[in-house]
């Protein structure tokens, strides 16, 4: 049970008259009634009073009034939601109550209009009104009597026609109270009397539950408002009860006879007699009672005072009217809620100040004011716990810099940590905030803490999780580091922590083995050298899948896709990009490179360059044995030639002879000069190395290709001093066998070597003169023969130019039948035709020799096209060893005639 008086007291409410000393028009009637009850609402106070007239008071205190009833107004209640006021009085002598409905928004000459009139009877026997009460759907109302009994009018209230009532309750107690309420689908009524308190549920069947076997006396009970949670609160002379339909709820102690309670929005009024002695009476005789204002949720007197004999009270236009013995009405006016608020601080009760400010549905920027002003104040007082408590409610509205600044000694880093907490679970964190909250868990080595903060599953981060990882990494928690890297998948920081500071190359790598293609490509061009360094062997391995068909390690072999029936889809990265890693470890990488041209015969270039240049180097130490390193010089020449000599190898020829030369590996060597075709080259090594054997074996394998080559054997071995006489001999005979050079220049050659001495050359000279004299006299017989055709042709030209011709031919050439006049004859030969043979050809040359005459002339046309080519004749020149022919042949086709051989031949 809480008590009243630990409550505080202020004065929230301002007492004003509403009677004026220069206007004594509402005093003087007031004066003059003899008031029976009271209601409010809709803009206006309503009085009725014993002779059965109704007053409206409105907001200017102007009076109107008409009569009701014949004898009195006993009750009445006004509709909250409806302009409707609800009557009870009498017209007749004796217990005959009537129910009068007004409508207060039709007027017939200022009187309301009546739509219902009925007895209130609980049954046979007549009986005084005691309580009235009507629910706002206008469906219910229920009349209290004098005899215990309760009727309940179901229907339109304004109406007769379909109402229906009924007795709901009935005892041998007088109702002092009645209320209504909405409990879920039911329609609960509270029943009161002096000796219990009764709730009825009048939708089902009239359920009843004794709440109490205690009552009040009347005008002692109310209804805390008219939404579907109020409550029936009841006063007696030592407590406030609040009630619930099914039972009895809170109470508060409050000492004193209530005389009557009223409820005004969220607070409670009560009127009552103070035990201690006041001054007892007024000017006038009247008895002084207190009026108190509770507000209930906030749990403070909002006022005091004393009123001389409440006759009853009433609110209207947000103000409390009390109409006390006098006949005058007392106005309670509430203060505006920065008022109260600005009262409470300047008593610094901030607590009472929030929950005011709440109630009032205050703002939430006000409310940070208030939150930020008590936290201000509690920490001037040394209450830090306290302090930031309101600190933390003005999370999102104050800056947290402010209440930072005030926390950062290390005597509050508890208080400072609970608020940084805090800001993190509101999601308003900064990474500066993260990075303060985490330096306090580390300070204050708190681990279950940072457990909790970092390592909590299922939980939503509130916090940027990088800047975690860095604070924890810088303060030596690489636990809770790794743990987020590796929960939010933030790979480099994972793969830092792991490599710079734990450094568990093991698992790093085993991490990269985990992650997608891209990243795993990224992470090793970043931290391969160090893990080549530290753990070679398993670098290699992920290096080999990296660069052939990758798959996560966490992944299965065949992925769904395959199943499907769908395409695998291949993941490689360039192997070339990876050459640099292997730094350190050259074994490693020749392992590495002999993989991937293993399983990809078609890498690039840089690849199989790579490879070639460490099989040449040199891999045997010192301190090897001399056979073992003998070993290896054999099986890396093995291996560089068969890599040379691949049918796939993609290595670059120049680069691979500068590696070949550079290691003067010569197998290399010479298999690279006959790959590219440089057979000079290749002779020329085996001359530089005196090698006259191989000299001669090089001109016949490429001869063939290169004729030139027997003419460098010759001056190769020309200068050499050396008994050469055998090597001189061949190659003498294969220049003269494919008639490399003339004899004039061989001999010219040889006579620089001393050794080569007449015996030697003796039988090619002979030779060679033998076939120049054969040579000659064949030139000579043509020359004659020629010269012979050549005078018969001129002869023959010249009797066709100076004599007649005898055609004798009997026959037609082409169809072999006698001639017959018209014919044509031609001078080339005896071929005559019949004119219309011939003409059957549509030519005008001899049909017989047409085809041998148009060869001829292709002939001289084709010399005459080409004698002009003289730059293609200056090349052949500069490239032919004979020169002398060249000239002869070009010579032929009339290249060097002044007059063209056409013209010459073709008549006219």
């Amino acid at each position: 049970m809480a008590s009243f008086l630990q409550w505080r007291r202020f004065n929230f409410f301002e007492k004003e008259s509403t009677y004026y000393p220069d206007s004594n028009e509402i005093f003087d009637k007031l004066k003059d009634i003899n008031i029976s009850a009271c209601a409010s609402g809709r803009g206006q106070i309503i009085i009725g009073d014993h002779n059965g007239f109704l007053h409206f008071i409105n907001r200017k205190m102007e009076i109107t009034e008409f009569e009701a009833y014949k004898i009195r107004v006993s009750h009445l209640f006004q509709m909250k939601q409806h302009n409707l006021l609800i009557s009870i009085g009498e017209d007749e002598q004796g217990v005959n109550p009537l129910i009068k409905v007004w409508n207060l928004d039709k007027m017939d000459r200022g009187i309301p209009l009546c739509t219902r009139i009925a007895r209130a009877i609980p049954g046979n026997k007549p009986s005084h009104v005691t309580c009235l009460t009507v629910h706002e759907n206008l469906n219910w109302m229920a009349i209290g009597f004098e005899c215990g009994s309760v009727v309940l009018y179901k229907g339109d209230v304004t109406r007769d026609r379909h109402s229906k009532f009924r007795v709901v309750y009935e005892n041998q107690r007088p109702i002092t109270g009645l209320g209504f309420r909405i409990s879920g689908k039911n329609i609960i009524l509270f029943v009161v009397t002096e000796t219990s308190v009764v709730s009825i549920s009048i939708t089902s069947k009239d359920q009843r539950i004794i709440l109490d076997q205690f009552g009040c006396k009347a005008r002692c009970s109310v209804m805390s408002g008219v939404t579907q949670d109020n409550q029936l609160v009841l006063g007696r002379s030592d407590v406030v009860y609040f009630y619930q339909p099914d039972g009895r709820g809170p109470c508060l102690a409050l000492e004193g006879e209530k005389l009557m309670l009223v409820w005004f929005r969220g607070y409670l009024i009560t009127v009552r007699r103070e035990k201690r002695s006041l001054p007892p009476m007024s000017n006038d005789g009247l008895e002084m009672n207190i009026v108190t204002i509770y507000d209930i949720q906030n749990k403070f007197i909002a006022f005091v005072g004393p009123f001389p004999e409440i006759i009853d009270i009433v609110y209207e236009w947000g103000s409390i009217f009390i109409l006390a013995g006098d006949k005058r009405f007392y106005q309670l006016i509430e203060k505006d809620t920065q008022t109260k608020l600005d009262i409470l601080f300047r008593k610094n009760l901030y607590n009472i100040a929030i929950n005011l400010a709440k109630s009032q549905h205050y703002d939430q920027g006000g409310l940070i004011d208030i939150f930020t002003q008590y936290g201000d104040h509690l920490y001037s007082k040394g209450d830090h716990d306290g302090a930031i408590e309101q600190y933390i409610k003005t999370i999102g509205k104050l800056e947290a810099s402010y209440v930072i600044r005030k926390f950062l000694d290390a005597q509050r880093i508890h208080n400072l940590t609970r608020y940084l907490q805090a800001l993190h679970k509101q999601t308003l964190a900064t990474e500066e905030h993260t990075t303060l909250l985490l330096n306090c868990y580390t300070r204050l080595k708190d681990v279950s803490e940072l457990d909790k903060f970092i390592k909590t599953k299922d939980r939503e981060v509130d916090f940027d999780v990088e800047t975690a990882i860095k604070v924890c990494r810088q303060a030596g928690y690489y636990e809770h580091a790794l743990f987020l890297a590796d929960k939010y998948n933030i790979h480099k920081w994972y793969l830092k922590i792991q490599l710079e500071d734990i450094k568990d190359f093991k698992k790093a790598l085993e991490y990269i083995g985990k992650l997608s293609f891209a990243e795993a490509e990224e992470n090793m061009k970043k931290y391969g050298k160090t893990l080549m360094r530290e753990v070679p062997q398993p670098t290699t391995e992920v290096l080999k899948q990296l660069c052939t068909d990758y798959r996560p390690s966490d992944q299965p072999l065949i992925d769904q896709n395959v199943l499907d029936g769908g395409i695998p889809k291949i993941q490689k990265a360039p192997a070339e990009e990876f050459i640099h890693i292997f730094v350190s470890s050259s074994a490693r990488l020749t392992e590495f490179l002999e993989h991937m041209i293993k399983v990809q015969p078609n890498s690039s270039s840089l690849l199989y360059n790579t490879l070639l240049e460490l099989y040449l180097q040199n891999t045997g130490h010192e301190t090897e044995p001399v056979a073992k390193s003998k070993t290896s010089k054999e099986d890396k020449e093995r291996k560089t030639l068969e890599l040379l000599q691949g049918s796939k190898a993609g290595y670059d020829i120049n680069q691979a002879l500068v590696l070949c030369q550079m290691h003067n590996f010569t197998a290399g060597i010479l298999y690279l000069y006959e790959k590219a075709e440089l057979y000079e080259q290749i002779l020329r090594y085996h001359m530089d190395h005196d090698e006259y054997g191989q000299v001669i074996n090089t001109c016949k394998r490429f001869g063939i290709q290169e004729p030139n080559l027997w003419v460098q054997s010759l001056s190769y071995f020309a200068m050499k001093e050396d008994n050469c006489k055998t090597f001189l001999m061949e190659v003498l005979s294969h220049i003269d066998k494919k008639n490399l050079l003339p004899p004039l220049l061989v001999i010219q050659t040889l006579a620089n070597n001393s050794a080569a001495t007449l015996s030697v050359v003796k039988d090619y000279i002979v030779k060679r003169l033998q076939q120049e004299n054969d040579q000659i006299t064949e030139d000579e017989r043509l020359i004659q023969q020629y010269r012979e055709d050549t005078l018969k042709k001129k002869n023959q030209i010249e009797e066709l130019k100076t004599s007649a011709k005898i055609f004798q031919a009997p026959k037609c050439s082409i169809c072999n039948h006698p001639l017959e006049i018209p014919s044509v004859h031609f001078l080339c030969e005896p071929h005559s035709y019949h004119q219309h043979c011939f003409e059957c050809y549509g030519e005008n040359e001899c049909p017989v020799c047409m085809q041998e005459n148009r060869k001829v002339m292709e002939v001289i046309r084709a010399q005459e096209q080409n004698k002009d080519i003289h730059e293609h004749f200056h090349n052949e020149l500069d490239r032919v060893q004979d020169g002398f022919s060249l000239i002869a042949d070009y010579f032929g086709r009339g290249i060097f005639s002044k007059k063209s051989p056409m013209k010459e031949y073709i008549q006219p």
